[in-house]
C-alpha cells in the first residue's frame, strides 16, 4: 500500500524504512514539505498518510485528502492538537498517534536542559573552544535540595519526576487525574497549581495542549511564581504566553528559561535557517536573553523513540488496511 509522508527528515525515512511491524508491504513516499490544505493534492493515490507536528490537517486539508481516497491519517506523534479530528470523522478518516514512544528521552531531555541552563555547560563549552578558562558568570546551584514542580503526571511526567528525587529534591506534583499510589511510592506530594507555583524552584510542564491548557503560564499565573524561578517546557510550545514570559524575565521574577518547543515554532524548528533573518522579533527577543536556553523540538531524538515511532506508524497503518483494530490506545476519537 502507498502511504505519503510529510515533513521528513533524513531520520524519518530510515526509521520507517526500518520498521518490521505488521508483516505487510508499505509503499512510502516521502516528502520534504509540510502537509495543509495547499499541499494535500500530493496525497493522490496513497491509502494513508503520514504526518507530524507542524503539518496543518484542517477542515480544508482533510476535505482534499478524503476526496483523494485517503482513509487513515498516521500522526507519528503524541500530540494532535493540529488536527481538527471531528471533521475528519465526518469525513470517514480515522486518525492514529503514537501516544507513548519514549517517555525517558522527553523526560531525560528535559532534565539536560535544565542542568546545563543552570551550570551554563553551553556557555562554558563555547569559552574553552575559545580558549577562554575563566569561571566568571558561570556560577549555578544544586538542585538537591530544591522544590520541582511537575504539572502533568502522565508517562512523561512521572519518569522526570522519579529522576529529580534521585538527585535529591522535594518534588511536587499537579494532575487533574493524580496518581496517588505511585506519590505516596515515591515521596512525592500532589498538591494545587498555585501551591506549586508558589513554592516550587523549578516549574516543569508535561501537559497536552488543549483548550484548557493553552497558555497555562501567562501573566496572571506566572506572577504567582516563586521569584527566580526556573521554567522547562518540553510539552507544546502554546502551554506559554511568550509576551508574558518575556516580561517575566525582564522584571527579574522569573531566573531561567529551558525550552524544547515554542509557540510560533512552525516553519521555524526543524529548518536551517543559518543564513536567513528569522521574522519572529519574540522568539529573537528570547533567545538572546543570557539566562535562556532554546533547543529545536529534538526531546523525542533518540534510537529508542524514532524506533518506537516508526513500529507503531507502520502496524497501524497495515492494521487499518487490512480491517483491523489499531494497536491499543493509539486511534485518537472525536472529542
Amino acid at each position: 500500500m502507498k502511504v505519503a509522508v510529510y515533513d521528513t527528515k533524513s531520520y524519518d525515512r530510515r526509521f520507517l524504512e526500518a520498521s518490521e511491524a505488521g508483516g505487510g508491504k508499505v509503499e512510502w513516499v516521502f516528502h520534504e514539505f509540510r502537509l495543509a490544505a495547499d499541499t494535500a493534492r500530493s496525497a493522490e493515490g496513497a491509502e494513508a498518510v503520514c504526518v507530524f507536528v507542524n503539518d496543518r490537517l484542517d477542515r480544508a486539508c482533510l476535505e482534499i485528502l478524503a476526496e483523494a481516497g485517503v482513509r487513515h491519517v498516521a500522526l507519528r506523534c503524541a500530540g494532535f492538537n493540529n488536527v481538527d479530528v471531528e471533521a475528519g470523522a465526518e469525513l470517514g478518516l480515522r486518525f492514529t498517534r503514537v501516544p507513548a514512544y519514549s517517555p525517558h528521552a522527553v523526560a531525560e531531555h528535559s532534565v539536560a536542559l535544565l542542568l546545563t541552563l543552570n551550570r551554563k555547560i553551553h556557555r562554558a563549552y563555547n569559552r574553552v573552544r575559545e580558549q577562554n578558562f575563566s569561571l566568571g558568570g558561570l556560577v549555578g546551584f544544586d538542585l538537591h535540595g530544591k522544590t520541582v514542580g511537575i504539572i502533568g503526571t502522565g508517562k512523561i511526567g512521572r519518569v522526570a519526576a522519579e529522576i529529580f528525587i534521585g538527585f535529591g529534591c522535594r518534588v511536587l506534583a499537579h494532575d487533574k487525574y493524580p496518581d496517588e499510589d505511585w506519590a505516596k511510592a515515591h515521596g512525592i506530594d500532589y498538591t494545587s497549581f498555585e501551591a506549586l507555583l508558589a513554592e516550587s524552584h523549578v516549574v516543569s510542564l508535561y501537559v497536552p495542549l488543549l483548550p484548557a491548557t493553552q497558555y497555562l503560564l501567562n501573566a496572571d499565573t506566572l506572577a504567582k511564581t516563586r521569584s527566580g524561578v526556573v521554567i522547562v517546557n518540553t510539552s507544546r510550545g502554546k502551554l506559554i504566553d511568550t509576551t508574558a514570559l518575556i516580561d517575566g524575565l525582564k522584571s527579574g521574577r522569573i531566573g531561567g528559561v529551558a525550552l524544547d518547543v515554542y509557540e510560533e515554532e512552525e516553519g521555524v524548528f526543524f529548518e536551517d535557517l543559518s543564513d536567513a533573518v528569522v521574522q519572529d522579533d519574540e522568539l529573537i527577543r528570547l533567545i538572546g536573553f543570557p539566562n535562556v536556553l532554546v533547543t529545536a523540538h529534538q526531546a523525542f531524538l533518540t534510537t529508542e523513540a524514532l524506533s518506537k515511532i516508526a513500529e507503531v506508524t507502520r502496524e497501524n497503518i497495515i492494521r487499518l488496511a487490512t480491517g483491523k483494530k489499531p494497536v491499543e490506545e493509539t486511534e485518537v476519537q472525536q472529542g
